[in-house]
């Protein structure tokens, strides 16, 4: 008899578990997107570092281009 209370608790406790995963991706999510508005904020905080992250990337760009090439 204790069977199938075995079997039903065990499926809640899976559902809980799927679900407490999901709140916690959507967390990181909502928390990961809260630090990249900051940090972009910052950023627009000071206009001439726009120059600086431009130069930075454009070589990285170029690489990745000439690497496509090949």
């Amino acid at each position: 008899m204790a069977r199938p209370y075995e079997e039903s608790n065990s499926a809640v406790k899976t559902r809980r578990q799927q679900e407490d995963q999901r709140r916690m991706e959507f967390r990181r999510a909502i928390e990961h997107r809260c630090e990249l508005r900051r940090l972009q904020q910052e950023i627009n905080d000071y206009p001439e570092l726009d120059a600086v992250n431009y130069w930075q990337a454009a070589p990285a760009a170029s690489r990745q281009n000439v690497q496509q090439a090949r």
